[in-house]
């Protein structure tokens, strides 16, 4: 009996966990609207330093790039970007360490990805502090129950 017990609080354990897992995953568009609500007026460039810190896919139409670690920039193109959500890498163009909107381009990294380059129509730089806490707020609410 008590090893009974023990086995339906383990299941019931694993069945919240695997809830809130598939709850707290934020959508393209939101995200892409967090990074939105959270990025400055368009700047003409920025400082390309020859590698990202990292990088966050937002739909087909936009990314952002960390070029540090609390040092961000949303980037918007003209049209699709294909297999960006899917692309295990990316490669940005610069002009002598700095990218350029309306000149250079995203170029997605990957197997099987179609290699068109994507260009920055719009560079605007983002309060990467915002966009985090903007995140951990909209993944709260959708993790709380719903009434």
């Amino acid at each position: 009996m008590n090893g009974f017990l023990k086995l339906c609080g383990a299941m019931a354990a694993v069945a919240m966990l695997s809830g809130c897992a598939s709850t707290s995953k934020i959508s393209d568009e939101d995200r892409l609207a967090i990074y939105r609500a959270n990025a400055g007026e368009p700047v003409r460039s920025f400082r390309y330093f020859g590698t990202l810190d990292s990088w966050t896919p937002l739909g087909d139409e936009a990314m952002a790039v960390w070029t540090r670690p609390s040092e961000a920039y949303l980037l918007e193109f003209g049209s699709s970007c294909p297999d960006l959500d899917f692309a295990t890498a990316v490669s940005v163009t610069n002009q002598g360490g700095l990218v350029y909107a309306r000149f250079d381009k995203v170029q997605v990294l990957g197997q099987g990805s179609i290699r068109i380059p994507c260009i920055i129509q719009e560079i605007r730089p983002l309060d990467t502090r915002g966009v985090k806490a903007d995140e951990a707020q909209k993944r709260e609410a959708q993790a709380m129950p719903a009434e």
